[in-house]
């Protein structure tokens, strides 16, 4: 089939199109890989070209149901027909009551719980927040190196990445305290088990007597597997301490599950890895199969701390998007998404510890389920980030037919995000074109 898009009879290059988006969009907005895509199924996409492509960025997360699923877009069809926008803090309607009830029994936890909706991680992130510091009458926040957040100003205060998302923008929000997370492949201890970090928890939270009274601490937020900073999963004895010292306390635990959320490490929360629960969990990403939702879901004495009116927003749990996130659920369910990343996990872990085997400066090879990454170093630098081949690795596997995405602190490190939906055959097409360009950026 001819994919090649033609507008008023001229043939449209991506080229012509960066342009366009170079001369009419603020810079500030980067993009990662060159191409302008046209359309996509699955975990294949088009670009204007015509080019094809496998997907291994699923838009950053966002697509673990796939692209254009059939039922997610047959739910946005209907909903649009019926109701586009009413604003739920002026008139109730179903989708968004189903979908906060449906949250309420799917997130870990047993206790009664409630639901708020947003339209973006961030502003989910930051409502959490309200709602603890509402709940417990305390102002302070406790966030973990290397963790992202969002790129609200607050979003960027809990943000342990400078470059390039807080420089030029401060000053940041006050009564924000950080701790070092528990990155295993740079701990000079390091055993490569996480043996190392999970005997040193407890000096983690000791370093809290420099920081903070806990007296005054609403919350602690962390993500149980660090998206943006280079897919580190936390030891689950480190998130059950943390947990446990919560609750001695009377602080608050958020878990941000933006990006590990809905199936993506092989069950449906990473926290789930633990055996722990939040009181406050964050979600985004691929709850809306693809179309901008997010979600605070928690204890409901704590949810309903905040005052009539402290919490909403004009587009928050928009009646199309709830209609998306409804049938993405269903998609988890009927397609079993969640036994899927289990499997796609292990295929990918195969293939990464193999290629960490053949190449030495293949650092680590680290993930849960379907979350795997490679971090790339210096050879006998100690283990210095070597960001430049990690580019050229990306840049190889565009060129030959695959979208990657890099991450890390250091940009040094290749992640997998693709749709829990994708084929076997179309995993093993993507793994092969980037085990290509591994061996093509072994001569750097």
């Amino acid at each position: 089939m001819d994919r090649t898009y033609v507008k008023s009879g001229k043939v449209m290059t991506s080229s012509a199109l960066i342009a366009r988006r170079q001369a009419a969009v603020a810079r500030g907005v980067a993009f990662s890989l060159p191409i302008v895509i046209r359309e996509a199924r699955g975990a294949v996409v088009y670009d204007v070209e015509g080019r094809r492509f496998i997907d291994f960025a699923g838009g950053i997360g966002v697509l673990n149901v796939g692209h254009t699923h059939p039922k997610v877009v047959a739910a946005i069809k209907a909903q649009a027909e019926r109701l586009t926008h009413a604003c739920f803090m002026v008139a109730t309607y179903e989708s968004y009551v189903e979908l906060a009830e449906r949250l309420n029994q799917l997130v870990p936890g047993a206790w009664p719980k409630k639901t708020v909706l947003f339209n973006s991680g961030a502003e989910a992130v930051e409502n959490a927040v309200k709602i603890a510091r509402a709940a417990t009458g305390r102002p302070a926040v406790l966030v973990f190196e290397h963790a992202f957040h969002g790129r609200t100003i607050f979003g960027l205060t809990l943000t342990g990445k400078v470059n390039p998302y807080k420089v030029g923008f401060g000053p940041f929000a006050s009564e924000v305290y950080r701790l070092p997370y528990p990155y295993c492949f740079r701990c000079p201890r390091h055993t490569g088990e996480g043996k190392c970090c999970q005997a040193e928890a407890s000096n983690f939270l000791s370093q809290l007597a420099t920081l903070v009274d806990p007296t005054a601490l609403a919350a602690v937020v962390i993500e149980p597997v660090l998206g943006e900073g280079g897919f580190i999963p936390a030891p689950p004895e480190f998130l059950r301490m943390l947990v446990d010292w919560c609750r001695e306390h009377g602080v608050i635990f958020i878990a941000d599950e933006v990006q590990t959320g809905f199936g993506r490490t092989g069950t449906m929360f990473a926290m789930e890895h633990a055996g722990v629960a939040a009181d406050l969990t964050v979600l985004a990403k691929s709850l809306g199969g693809g179309l901008p939702i997010s979600a605070v879901t928690g204890r409901q004495e704590i949810m309903d701390a905040p005052a009539p009116g402290g919490l909403g927003g004009t587009f928050a749990g928009n009646p199309v998007a709830c209609a998306a996130a409804l049938a993405a659920l269903d998609v988890f369910e009927e397609e079993r998404l969640v036994e899927r990343a289990r499997m796609i996990g292990a295929t990918v872990r195969e293939h990464f510890l193999s290629w960490k085997a053949t190449y030495p400066w293949i650092g680590d090879v680290r993930g849960v389920g379907a979350m795997q990454a490679l971090e790339i170093v210096i050879p006998n630098q100690s283990k210095a980030p070597d960001q430049k081949r990690t580019s050229l690795v990306q840049k190889l596997a565009l060129e030959r037919g695959l979208l990657t995405l890099t991450a890390g602190t250091w940009g040094n490190v290749i992640r997998t995000l693709m749709p829990l939906t994708i084929s076997d055959s179309e995993l093993a097409e993507g793994l092969e074109i980037l085990g290509s360009a591994l061996k093509s950026a072994s001569a750097l």
